[in-house]
């Protein structure tokens, strides 16, 4: 997908998968242990400001990250280096990406409304 611009929402994303994740200190923290999830910051190019996000830890020592806001051209490769306060506490490899922002706003400009199987199935008429 070629963008027009290089503000496109196509460019933008917030939720990406890393490989395993190589901690530093702690293998893994001990709050992604205990929670499963874990609120910190994580950048993926070298001089770019630090993004907060929450890490959901998979039972392959990956984690889904998920950005508070999303992040312009994030790619597959680069790595994704994780910190709590200034403290770095891992990293690892992009894997896979989230839906694009200019994805997601085509599926909620198709989904006006709801067709009414899918509300049964969500509701089930009592």
């Amino acid at each position: 997908l070629k963008a027009p611009t290089t503000d496109h929402p196509a460019l933008y994303r917030d939720l990406l998968r890393t490989n395993r994740v190589h901690w530093i200190a702690e293998e893994p923290p001990a709050e992604l242990i205990r929670d499963k999830m874990m609120e910190c910051h994580f950048r993926f190019r070298h001089q770019m400001e630090l993004v907060p996000c929450v890490l959901t830890l998979n039972q392959d020592g990956s984690v889904w990250v998920t950005l508070v806001k999303p992040a312009r051209a994030i790619t597959p490769g680069q790595f994704a280096v994780f910190y709590k306060g200034d403290e770095c506490l891992g990293s690892g490899k992009i894997l896979r990406m989230g839906p694009s922002v200019y994805t997601m706003q085509q599926g909620r400009n198709r989904e006006e409304s709801p067709k009414k199987e899918e509300i049964d199935k969500i509701e089930p008429a009592t």
